[in-house]
């Protein structure tokens, strides 16, 4: 039996990070609400470009592929569109494949408030207002920045990179940090190596997904050909020997990552480079750039690096 969305990973997306809207927004900018309306019928059919999100979002919706009993994971469209207006967007999800069948449609309004009722531990938007709104409730949510979108089909792996403090963890490190010296910020991380941070805006994606890798490794008790989908990386500009209190944070919560680095301030986009994640979460916008603008860079406005 398949799980209840409340047992489920749940994922909300605007319109606006799953398909690039930009021609039609320009509309509505440029025209209003009526003709925006009327553009929207005029181009139903016209499918729409693949948004920031899309890569992500297809593979994350593969894990039911492989899980058909338990079909533990859902993606809801949560839009500031109406329902008429959104006639284009399911079009376009039906004719892409995306098993998505949820939804909510605010007519210009945010949905942001949606977000728990919806059981999401995610909610992704290319609308800042809407996602410090989001954040600003306690609830967890990301901007999509402007992004070159590659999706390799024949690439069936999930890649998700996370920051760690502000971003899996509480910003509680990085305000001795700010307020002071690295040397401070040391000897804090040192005295409170046994202490794990108390969680972030997306702990509970995190362990959730974690929780999903579960499966995977049962499966890959069963079937010795099974092919891995998720694979989760924390990327910090923590060092030796302030790295010990993020180990013990994920040992506590009972969870943990593919990969872990710890690069000292060094720049992120050198691994990044490499991974090639399909979304990066990173609460401060200086590490949100990439030379080559293909990496998909989410921005997680919670914190003293935000206000």
């Amino acid at each position: 039996m398949a799980y209840s969305i409340d047992k489920k990973l749940v994922i909300a997306v605007s319109s606006s990070a799953l398909f690039d809207l930009s021609e039609s927004d320009k509309v509505f900018r440029d025209q209003g609400t009526k003709a925006y309306k009327s553009y929207q019928e005029e181009h139903l059919d016209d499918v729409l470009g693949k948004g920031v999100a899309f890569p992500f979002v297809r593979r994350f919706l593969s894990i039911n592929n492989r899980f058909k009993e338990e079909q533990p994971v859902e993606v809801v469209l949560l839009s500031r569109n109406s329902a008429v207006t959104g006639k284009r967007v399911f079009r376009s999800i039906d004719h892409y494949g995306l098993n998505i069948t949820r939804a909510a449609f605010l007519e210009g309004k945010s949905p942001y408030s949606f977000i728990p009722a919806f059981n999401a531990s995610l909610f992704l938007s290319a609308n800042e207002g809407d996602v410090l709104k989001a954040i600003g409730s306690g609830y967890p949510a990301g901007m999509v920045l402007p992004t070159d979108i590659t999706d390799d089909e024949d690439d069936h792996e999930l890649r998700i990179a996370f920051d760690f403090d502000g971003v899996i963890a509480d910003d509680e490190s990085e305000l001795v940090y700010q307020g002071g010296k690295l040397d401070d910020f040391v000897q804090h991380e040192v005295s409170n190596v046994k202490k794990p941070h108390n969680p972030g805006p997306l702990a509970n994606l995190f362990t959730k997904l974690s929780t999903l890798q579960q499966l995977e490794t049962r499966e890959e008790t069963k079937n010795k050909d099974y092919q891995r989908i998720i694979r989760t990386s924390i990327i910090t500009a923590r060092s030796a020997p302030t790295h010990e209190r993020v180990i013990t944070t994920l040992e506590n919560w009972g969870v943990s990552a593919d990969e872990t680095f710890f690069l000292g301030g060094m720049n992120k986009e050198r691994i990044l480079n490499v991974l090639k994640p399909h979304m990066f979460f990173d609460d401060q916008k200086t590490h949100l750039k990439s030379e080559a603008g293909d990496i998909p860079m989410v921005h997680i406005p919670f914190g003293i690096t935000n206000q």
